[in-house]
């Protein structure tokens, strides 16, 4: 519980393949609620540090979502993957340090311990959202089968075994991610004033 200001009163993780759009769904939502009321906690962010740290590369690049990214993305899972045998909630732990607002959202859970570790920690507030979109989809968003990443446990983590609070049809054929997210945020809004009328 290192460095944490408050309790959260809920925890929505988030997984879903690569241009799935799980970025833009958590952001969505962090749109509706504001930046005071939600923040949104990136796994790989400390892992992209701390990465781009031992390796002296441009974290601001490694971050974004071009093609400087895609090159060491193979290592740069090789690497996460090893610091998590060491230690499987050390990503989990650097991405909620110092949250304050009352509703987190986990946007990018790609590994069963990534999920545990939340539901232990808070096991009251964590709800699972699964974000899905057809390879066509993805593809038409940019994304292409990569041997060594596509296959590995960073994307395939969490495609058994888990059954998720929440769904999300990311498609242009599925209802609208409004409709979809409505009882979703119906949900963020009770947590948000539960944790106002606590703190008054």
């Amino acid at each position: 519980m290192e460095d944490r200001v408050s309790e959260p009163s809920l925890v929505l993780v988030f997984s879903g393949k690569r241009k799935s759009g799980k970025d833009y769904v958590t952001e969505l939502i962090q749109q509706r609620l504001g930046p005071d009321v939600c923040c949104i906690l990136r796994l790989s962010g400390p892992l992209k540090e701390q990465y781009a740290q031992e390796h002296g590369l441009d974290l601001d690049q490694l971050m974004g979502p071009g093609p400087y990214k895609e090159q060491y993305r193979a290592d740069m899972i090789r690497w996460g993957e090893s610091r998590r045998r060491q230690d499987p909630s050390f990503f989990c732990r650097l991405a909620s340090r110092g949250a304050c607002q009352p509703v987190w959202l986990v946007s990018d859970a790609r590994r069963l311990s990534d999920l545990q570790w939340f539901q232990a920690e808070f096991p009251q507030q964590t709800q699972s959202v699964r974000v899905q979109s057809s390879e066509k989809t993805r593809s038409q968003r940019g994304w292409s089968f990569t041997a060594g990443v596509d296959d590995a446990e960073s994307e395939c983590g969490l495609d058994n075994g888990v059954e998720f609070d929440w769904i999300v049809i990311n498609e242009a054929d599925a209802p609208s991610l409004d409709e979809q997210l409505r009882p979703i945020l119906q949900l963020t809004e009770e947590a948000a004033s539960t944790s106002s009328v606590n703190q008054s």
